[in-house]
């Protein structure tokens, strides 16, 4: 069971990747204006909410201590950046502000997954 979740964290981290270089690579449109949700922003959130959940499953599966508060405080933050990049994808530009929150929510959900103890 532990390769299966340590596979799963790597899947995770992949989604993450996805999402977080994604917004690193339209910050200088952003200031101009004219960023826009790349495709590979929403199927980086998508990976992290599936790998997500299946990590949260095999962990209790495999009896190791879940922490369901912290888990339900990155889920908000995972569907809050999904309900934008879901709506936004097809927008030729995103206001800097909604595209900025993507940025500071996928930040805040790493931060999140790594100091909360």
């Amino acid at each position: 069971m532990d390769v299966l979740i340590n596979v799963f964290v790597g899947l995770h981290i992949i989604g993450i990747a996805a999402l977080l270089g994604g917004f690193f690579t339209q910050m200088k449109a952003m200031g101009q204006g004219e960023a826009r949700i790349a495709k590979g922003m929403l199927h980086g959130a998508l990976t992290m909410l599936i790998t997500g959940a299946a990590l949260v499953g095999f962990n209790q599966a495999a009896d190791h201590p879940v922490d369901n508060i912290k888990i339900g405080v990155k889920l908000v933050l995972l569907i809050a950046i999904l309900g934008i990049t879901y709506v936004k994808r097809d927008d030729e530009k995103v206001p800097a502000p909604l595209f900025g929150a993507v940025g500071l929510l996928t930040l805040a959900n790493i931060f999140i997954a790594v100091l909360w103890v």
